[in-house]
């Protein structure tokens, strides 16, 4: 089964690691690049934001998704990763993301879409560990009752899978519709939308900081799977 070969594959581990938002999308290229040429084994990320940053998914337009001039005001970056998807507001203090880069044949015999799923699971579970009352919602999304915790998204090149999911621990979440154009009239008919879904930080739940989830989420992953 697909769960098996995840847990009896020989894994690295990157520790929570501060980055520039461009740097971050550099290095899932890289680090995926190496794990295909056989460089690196089955490779976990831990992503630590030093910028604010409004990240669009590979066949996004920047015109329909972000509003320009608010971002700028409030000091975001924009940047492009090599997924799909949709739009991520990450921040310094208030975001966690990690990275998977494996062969795909560990995800074979299940759909692409159960593939979100079961790559995450490990973290929905860290979650539950810590009283946070978090599951799954296909295709890509870790959700609270009350709303949105995180969300995924997968890039595959030659046989080999990319899987990143981007946590909101805090967020202003009055802040986000002003940023990204939601629900407001296309600019051009060009790239795919972000959907419209209610968020709830881990923030609401857990007295943690977010380097304190981070580094739980390091411990799990590491427990389990190194």
């Amino acid at each position: 089964m697909a769960a098996d070969s995840l847990h009896q594959a020989e894994w690295d581990l990157i520790p929570y690691s501060p980055h520039p938002a461009h740097m971050h999308m550099a290095l899932d290229e890289v680090l995926l690049e190496q794990v295909i040429h056989g460089h690196r084994r089955p490779t976990m990320r831990l992503w630590q934001w030093v910028e604010r940053a409004l990240v669009i998914g590979s066949h996004q337009s920047v015109r329909n998704e972000i509003d320009v001039r608010t971002s700028s005001t409030f000091g975001f970056i924009v940047t492009r990763r090599m997924s799909g998807g949709g739009t991520m507001l990450c921040e310094p203090g208030g975001t966690i993301t990690y990275s998977m880069y494996l062969p795909e044949s560990m995800v074979s015999g299940i759909s692409f879409r159960k593939s979100y799923a079961l790559l995450d699971d490990w973290a929905v579970r860290a979650f539950n560990a810590l009283g946070i009352p978090a599951s799954y919602r296909e295709i890509n999304d870790i959700i609270s009752p009350r709303g949105k915790i995180a969300g995924a998204a997968q890039a595959r090149r030659r046989g080999f899978v990319l899987h990143h999911t981007t946590i909101a621990h805090s967020m202003d979440v009055e802040l986000l519709p002003r940023l990204i154009r939601i629900g407001r009239a296309p600019l051009t008919e060009r790239g795919v939308r972000s959907a419209e879904k209610a968020v709830s930080p881990l923030s609401w739940f857990t007295d943690l900081s977010c380097e304190g989830v981070a580094l739980e989420l390091e411990r799990r992953f590491e427990a389990e799977f190194t």
